[in-house]
C-alpha cells in the first residue's frame, strides 16, 4: 500500500475514533464500527493497527506529542507545551475519554519518553547556561518535572485547576528555572564552605 494511501487510511480511522470517543468509552468502541464508518473492511484496520489502543497511541503521537517534538530550544518548549494544551482543550472530550478509559500507566507511556526528552533538553540548557551542569542532577530534575507536568496536565484536563494554558506554562517555567538556580546557588555555597 502506498505511503500516502496508508496515512490517509490511518487518518480516517483516527477521525472515526475521535467521533466515537465523544459518545462512549473506549471499551465500548469496536473495530467493526470504525471500519464501517470509514467504508473499510475490518482487515484494513488490522493492516495498520493491532487494536484500538494502538490507534489511540498513534493518534496522540501524531496529533499531540508531535507538537512537543517540533520545539527544540529552551525558549521554544513553552510554545510546544502551549500547543499541547490547546490541542487538549480542543479535543477535551476525546482526551477525557482516553484518560477515563486507559489505565494511568498506559497513558503515561504514551507521553513519557517524548515529554521526558523535551524537559531533559530544557533542564540541560538551563544548567549549562548557569554553569552547573556537572554539579546538579539533571536526570533527577527531569524525572521530577515530567511527573509533575503529567499530573498538572491531568488535573487541568479534569477541571481541577482553573488556570489558562499560558498561566500553567509560566508557572512551570518559573518553577523549573528557580529550582535549578536554587540548586546551583546551594552547590556554590557548599563549595565555598569546604576548606
Amino acid at each position: 500500500m502506498p505511503y500516502a494511501v496508508s496515512e490517509h487510511t490511518k487518518a480516517m480511522l483516527c477521525q472515526a475514533l475521535k467521533k466515537k470517543m465523544v459518545q462512549k468509552p473506549l471499551d465500548k468502541i469496536t473495530i467493526r464500527e470504525l471500519a464501517d464508518d470509514c467504508g473499510l473492511k475490518r482487515q484494513a484496520f488490522y493492516y495498520h493497527f493491532q487494536d484500538i489502543y494502538d490507534l489511540v497511541r498513534w493518534m496522540f503521537q501524531e496529533e499531540a506529542v508531535s507538537l512537543l517534538k517540533r520545539q527544540e530550544g529552551a525558549l521554544l518548549w513553552q510554545e510546544g507545551l502551549l500547543q499541547l494544551f490547546q490541542y487538549l482543550q480542543e479535543n477535551r472530550a476525546v482526551c477525557l475519554c482516553a484518560l477515563n478509559s486507559l489505565s494511568r500507566p498506559h497513558l503515561k507511556r504514551l507521553f513519557f519518553s517524548d515529554i521526558h526528552a523535551i524537559i531533559r533538553r530544557s533542564v540541560t540548557q538551563i544548567t549549562d547556561f548557569l554553569g552547573c551542569s556537572d554539579d546538579t542532577e539533571p536526570e533527577m530534575f527531569t524525572h521530577f518535572y515530567v511527573i509533575a507536568l503529567a499530573g498538572l496536565v491531568e488535573s487541568w484536563l479534569l477541571g481541577e485547576i482553573d488556570k489558562t494554558p499560558g498561566q500553567l506554562i509560566q508557572f512551570t517555567d518559573t518553577l523549573i528555572q528557580n529550582q535549578i538556580r536554587g540548586a546551583a546557588v546551594q552547590l556554590q555555597e557548599q563549595a565555598s564552605d569546604t576548606p
